[in-house]
């Protein structure tokens, strides 16, 4: 992206893959397969919890709290997309598509 460092998506790949790798663990033993033992209505509840403490700490512009809820969005997202059997290739691949194209053509662009 334009005015942006490049990021290195490893660690994220990592924890992606730890987190595949909890599906079968005991439900007692490991927090994702809790979640993953609860079903993808909780995961999805999670995610939506994360997301409101993020947005709650960047309202309070509270950049150490903002870093934390962070980390724990994508977390929670990256448990979904596990369930969900996606990739973080797959969303990347998805914003490479759009690349170039600005937000409101992208989104005149999707099926109504």
């Amino acid at each position: 992206m334009p005015g942006t460092k490049q990021t290195d998506w490893t660690p994220l790949d990592q924890l992606f893959k730890t987190i595949e790798s909890r599906k079968a663990a005991a439900a007692d033993e490991s927090y994702v397969a809790h979640l993953y033992a609860k079903g993808r209505k909780k995961i999805a509840q999670k995610l939506g919890e994360e997301a409101v403490e993020t947005a709650l700490a960047a309202v309070l512009d509270d950049r150490p709290d903002m870093i934390a809820e962070s980390a724990d969005l994508l977390f929670h997202l990256l448990v979904l997309w596990a369930d969900a059997g996606l990739h973080p290739s797959d969303i990347l691949a998805e914003l490479a598509r759009r690349e170039g194209l600005s937000g409101l053509e992208e989104k005149a662009r999707r099926p109504s």
